[in-house]
């Protein structure tokens, strides 16, 4: 049954550690803007006193910002509690193993959760509930040591719900790709979607302009990759061949690194390669970190097992060619020197084709959940000692039980892609989904469904002005403005008002009620609000003094092509006037007024800060010291922080002198000769002493040895 994949389960906690870390910090930075009383959208108008308990108001809205009134703390601080809190824990679990328990990301989960629930659309992104969502899987995943007086590096179950992680990823792939198709966007069904996705989508990196001038047939055939590897290849998620696992595994990975390359999408792409660690092996791993077990030269002839095993990756791959080839028509075009490419089935047949698949999918993941259920209870029942066996048993039956019960209340979701199969489910599996709903256990996933901005991007530029007269443009630190300014990178930090702007872009501003807040906060000259458009005062416009009237306009933005040129410096952006977004208004407007009340977002007298305490004083002292840096500073600031403790721990337990790594030194005097974790035993590292020895160099190392043992002894 192979080695229990403990390394890939302990990439998958440190990697999810190294998302909460990139979503605490990130928010952090913007919760006075977003959320504070001066801010867009305070959060203290979402938590309103009630006459219910404090056990009720968790349960009705599960949030830890009940508990801030306690403290001495309003929401606002409350909030950056949270965060901190969450800071501090993720950062630990991302340097030290064993702080990465099932109890520690039981603590992570709640106080995103926490923040969730408050966060209101700055917060409702599908990457937030994927977070909320693997977090909760890492609970389950994650070993329990904290509690425990004897811990085991891996437990008989743990396979099982391991297996849940790679389901996850499963449906989160399959739905990207099939609501794609479904929702008719004539782009994606054209292959042509990458031709505008580029220029198009919200924060594009510098890679973006490159990769919009690669020539149409490229992107189209792009379009038919992304398919492959969104709609066919996760099915190879469940395959009983590691190398058809691992072909998976490498093609979501350059996926990712590809969105990485090309666009700005926070901790997202990071967070979907963590989950493919879900697809990867003990050995795998082993090679990765030069650990590997070596393994006995191949035979020939090959066993019939081995031989059946390569037929069958062979006659998939093979498979995979050919469907790729029907259902997209490529054909290779030799006078133009091109591949051309065409979708060859219509929009009937392709749901035809996905209502007759969708319930299969569930079976097919319930015979991978049902092996991997049976393998760790034979797992179970070679545990030594009749009470470890039983024990081991219990375990097994309760996780088990829970991840069965994950797996059901997940299809509820899932089958939203085909809304027939989704009626078909029994009626329970829809009232547990009920019940859970509002925590976020489980969640439904699509991304990029609809291709916007084919004619050009809409973006809003916000203008300023002392007398209506002569207007200056608020330029951000990260959306499109400046035509001439490049594009920017700060994943994995998420500036959540800019990704709003891009939203807000797309209708009127009516759809966006937060815009008003916005417009009515720069007109008030709030620094915290200020800070999410220029960190740097000097690159505000009215740092001075706020702008009496304010106005906002729609364009349409394009990528410059490679062959336009310019006097000064080459721009990125052109850019066409449309129309009026917002209307000038100005403080103690009757339209703004108006605005602000219709919406629920006039100010309104809040209860005064009284003395500080000392946990107010700590918080605010905080934020005062990471008020003048950006969000990305601060995130690879942590980054960086972590890489060099982990790098230097590394080389601390490298032997001194410069001697080989300890897995390939013989035993030292005094030492039991198996010692290294029995990876080599003893007959091999008598042969390589042997070895080493008739080279000349096994008596001077010796020697060298010795003396170091020596100076010990001192």
């Amino acid at each position: 049954m192979g080695d229990p994949p403990r390394r890939p389960r302990s990439l998958f906690l440190a990697g999810l550690a190294a998302a909460y870390l990139a979503a605490f910090a990130s928010l952090y930075v913007q919760i006075p803007g977003l959320y504070g009383r001066d801010g867009i959208l305070p959060a203290r108008k979402v938590l309103r006193l009630s006459g219910k308990g404090l056990w009720e108001q968790l349960r009705d809205f599960p949030t830890l910002l009940w508990l801030s009134p306690r403290l001495g703390l309003d929401t606002e601080l409350g909030m950056e509690l949270l965060c901190l809190l969450g800071i501090l824990a993720s950062f630990g679990a991302l340097l030290f193993e064993p702080l990465r328990d099932s109890l520690l990301f039981a603590l992570l989960r709640m106080l995103y959760l926490s923040l969730y629930q408050v966060g209101q659309v700055f917060l409702y992104f599908q990457w937030d509930s994927l977070l909320l969502e693997a977090g909760f899987l890492a609970v389950l995943v994650a070993p329990l040591r904290l509690l425990k007086w004897r811990s085991t590096a891996w437990r008989p179950h743990d396979s099982v719900t391991f297996w849940l992680v790679r389901w996850l990823l499963f449906r989160l792939m399959f739905a990207s790709g099939v609501v794609k198709l479904t929702s008719r966007c004539p782009t994606w069904w054209g292959l042509t979607a990458l031709t505008y996705h580029y220029e198009t989508q919200c924060i594009p990196t510098p890679a973006a302009w490159f990769a919009h001038q690669l020539p149409v047939w490229f992107q189209k055939f792009s379009v038919v990759a992304t398919y492959v590897i969104e709609i066919a290849i996760p099915l190879l998620f469940f395959a009983p061949i590691r190398r058809l696992r691992l072909f998976a595994f490498y093609s979501q990975v350059l996926l990712q690194v590809l969105i990485i390359l090309t666009g700005n999408y926070n901790f997202f792409n990071m967070l979907t390669i963590v989950l493919a660690f879900s697809l990867l092996d003990e050995e795998h791993v082993g090679r990765w970190l030069g650990r590997s077990k070596r393994r006995h030269a191949s035979t020939w002839p090959p066993s019939l097992r081995s031989f059946l095993a390569a037929l069958l990756e062979l006659s998939t791959y093979g498979l995979l060619l050919y469907w790729s080839i029907q259902s997209f028509g490529l054909e290779i075009n030799w006078e133009k020197r091109l591949l051309d490419s065409k979708v060859a089935f219509t929009y009937h047949e392709f749901t035809t084709w996905l209502r007759a698949v969708t319930l299969p999918l569930v079976g097919l993941g319930f015979l991978s959940l049902s092996w991997e259920t049976l393998s760790a209870l034979y797992r179970c029942a070679c545990v030594r000692g009749c009470f470890w066996k039983l024990w081991a048993t219990l375990q097994w039956a309760v996780f088990a039980t829970a991840t069965v019960g994950m797996f059901a209340v997940s299809l509820v979701p899932f089958t939203y892609i085909d809304y027939e199969s989704n009626g078909k489910l029994w009626p329970g599996i829809h009232q547990m989904f009920n019940a859970v709903e509002r925590f976020q256990v489980v969640n439904s996933y699509g991304l990029f469904r609809r291709m916007t901005g084919v004619g050009g991007r809409p973006e809003v530029v916000l203008e300023g002005s002392y007398d209506k007269q002569t207007w200056t443009e608020i330029e951000f630190m990260y959306k499109p403005g400046n035509v001439s300014r490049a594009p920017p990178v700060v994943a994995p930090h998420q500036p959540r008002l800019d990704w709003q702007m891009w939203f807000a872009a797309l209708a009127p501003h009516s759809s966006s009620p937060w815009f008003t807040s916005f417009v009515h906060r720069l007109l008030q000259g709030k620094a915290d609000v200020i800070r999410l458009v220029q960190v740097d005062e000097a690159q505000y416009p009215f740092s001075a003094r706020p702008p009496v009237y304010i106005r906002a306009h729609l364009y349409k933005y394009w990528f410059t092509g490679s062959a336009e040129g310019s006097q000064g410096p080459a721009p990125w952006w052109r850019r066409q006037h449309l129309q009026e977004f917002f209307p000038t208004v100005s403080l103690g407007d009757p339209a703004l007024e108006s605005l602000l009340s219709q919406h629920g977002l006039k100010d309104r007298p809040s209860l005064q800060r009284g003395a500080d305490a000392l946990l107010p004083w700590l918080l605010r002292s905080l934020r005062q010291l990471v008020r003048p840096f950006s969000g990305p500073a601060v995130l690879w600031s942590l980054y960086l922080v972590a890489a060099t403790v982990c790098l230097l721990r590394a080389l601390g337990r490298r032997p001194r002198g410069g001697a080989p790594p300890a897995r390939h030194k013989g035993p030292r005097r005094g030492e039991p000769t198996d010692r290294g974790g029995g990876e080599r035993n003893g007959q091999v590292r008598r042969k390589e002493a042997k070895e080493a020895e008739e080279k000349g160099e096994g008596r001077a190392r010796g020697a060298a040895d010795g003396h170091g043992g020596t100076k010990k002894k001192k």
